[in-house]
Order: C-alpha cells, then sequence, then structure tokens
C-alpha cells in the first residue's frame, strides 16, 4: 500500500495570464498537445500511487470536473461510431482514480486551498501539486520522488529543481545543506532574492508532501503579500517544529502558467511523441523565422 494515497490539487485561480483563451475555459484544461494540463498531473501522481485525488474548484471550473467523469453520452457515442479504443481512453481518464470536487472558501492564495480540504484528509499525509505545472521525468515522476524522500525521513517534502542565475530573480531559493545525494534538510526558503543574495541556485517549486501538521500552521498563519493565504508562510512556521526537506528532482520543469513555458510543454511534448516527432521536427527544420 502506497504511503501517500491523497493528492490536492488546486485549480480555483482565474487565469488572468492567459486571458482570453481563459474567460470561459479553465487555465488547467489548456491543452498540451492533446491533453489538458492537469491530466498530465494526474497520471504522474496515479504512477506514483495516488488513489485519491481532491481537485479544489472555483467558479467556472465545470471543464475540469466534466473531464474526470465517464460522460457516457460520449462514450455511447464512440461505441456507435466504431471508435471503441477512442471510448477506452476517454473511460480510463475516469477510472485513473476516485476524484473529490469541493469549492474553495476562504481568502486568496495557496494556503486556502489546502486547508478547505483538511476535514478530507483527516491525520495522515498527503500530497499537493499544483494544476498548471508538471514535470516530464524518464525514470520516477516527480511526485515518487518526493514520496521516496518522505518514506525514508518521514518529514514534509519540498521539490527543489535547479535554475540558472536568472532564475533566482523569478523563484523562492532554498537555503539549506545537503544530507544525501539530491536530498536537503531546509533551513529556509529565500523569495526571489536575485544571483547576488541567493544561497543556492535551487529553486523551490510546486510539489509538496506535507504531515496533516500543516493544517494547524495555516490556521494561524496571518495573511501575508496580497492579503492572500500563502502555503509557504505556513510550511516556514512548520519548519520551526520539524525538520523539512527538499527533493532535487530530476527532469524537466514546465511552468505552463506562463505563456513562454506553455508554448516550450507543446513543443517539447509533441517531439516525444512517436506519431508527431518526425514530421513536426521536419516542419520546425523547414521555418524560415
Amino acid at each position: 500500500m502506497p504511503s501517500i494515497k491523497k493528492l490536492i490539487i488546486p485549480v480555483a485561480g482565474y487565469g488572468t495570464r492567459f486571458l482570453p483563451a481563459t474567460k470561459a475555459q479553465p487555465k488547467e484544461m489548456l491543452p498540451v498537445v492533446d491533453k489538458p494540463i492537469v491530466q498530465y498531473v494526474v497520471e504522474n501522481a496515479v504512477a506514483a500511487g495516488i488513489e485519491d485525488i481532491i481537485l479544489v474548484t472555483g467558479s467556472g471550473k465545470r471543464a475540469v470536473e466534466d473531464h474526470f467523469g465517464y460522460n457516457y453520452e460520449l462514450q455511447n457515442f464512440l461505441r456507435k461510431a466504431g471508435k471503441d479504443e477512442m471510448r477506452k481512453e476517454v473511460k480510463a481518464i475516469a477510472d485513473m482514480a476516485n476524484f473529490v470536487y469541493i469549492r474553495q472558501k476562504g481568502p486568496y492564495g495557496n494556503g486556502t486551498p489546502v486547508l478547505c480540504a483538511k476535514h478530507l484528509i483527516g491525520d495522515e499525509p498527503f500530497a499537493v501539486l499544483w494544476g498548471d505545472e508538471f514535470f516530464h521525468t524518464e525514470g520516477d515522476t516527480h511526485l515518487k520522488q518526493l514520496i521516496d524522500v518522505y518514506d525514508k525521513h518521514k518529514g514534509s517534502v519540498l521539490t527543489a529543481y535547479e535554475v540558472d542565475l536568472e532564475g533566482t530573480k523569478k523563484y523562492g531559493i532554498i537555503d539549506g545543506k545537503e544530507i544525501e545525494e539530491s536530498i536537503y534538510q531546509v533551513d529556509s526558503i529565500v523569495e526571489k532574492p536575485g544571483p547576488e543574495q541567493a544561497p543556492s541556485q535551487l529553486a523551490s517549486l510546486g510539489g509538496f508532501i506535507l504531515t496533516p501538521d500543516i493544517f494547524e500552521m495555516l490556521e494561524k498563519t496571518k495573511l501575508g503579500k496580497g492579503g492572500e493565504l500563502w502555503l509557504t508562510d505556513a510550511i516556514f512556521q512548520l519548519s520551526k517544529k520539524q525538520k523539512i526537506y527538499a527533493k532535487k528532482v530530476a527532469g524537466t520543469y514546465y511552468d505552463t502558467g506562463s505563456k513562454i513555458g506553455y508554448l516550450k510543454a507543446n513543443v517539447e511534448m509533441a517531439l516525444r511523441r512517436d506519431d508527431l516527432k518526425e514530421e513536426f521536427t521536419q516542419y520546425l527544420k523547414e521555418l524560415d523565422i
């Protein structure tokens, strides 16, 4: 039985960076090649042993719920049209895990959806992934790599990813010491310090294994920047009581919440597809830009 069985995916944001595309469509449902972003997140989690997926939604997110439902009308249409392989693919999406949907209540911020799911988590450790970013890995998935660290050290685990000097201006940077290869004990996270002040080049990205102690911290954490409840603020408070770890993830990170990250994900994921690689590569070579 997997040690971490439950995953929270917050999907309540407005997706303003992708307006007008996200005016009537959740940003998490934007396709990377032919699958929505959030499906990549779910597939990677299921491959790590996750059984229950809690999607914390907001207004206008019905499409996310529909995507992970069975849609019997579509299945019947595909069956009658002689497209049974496609029907099986559609059904398999709903079969991947137990999906639970709750509405976000409370102040804006990425700590709120985690707190909203408290009653569904109980007293067990759990995972959190954002719905608009994912890793492509050749071996263990992003989440499996975090779970392995939790299984060994029994403490909350953050995602670490090596960035260039410019990246130290864009991300929170981890200050800590390496205790094993690619595993760090975290002292603090310095928010966007820049090259001169950065304690390392390890960015703290989305993706967490958290113990249920985080809920007490979230309940006590004051609203931070922008009047929002920030998960990292609660993790900082938690670090005063227990050890926090970070895993330097092996893989390629795609921030599909940004336009350039989204475009890169589409190009690179297409080039990894056997059915698209040859023709798409030829097209890119022929571009005269």
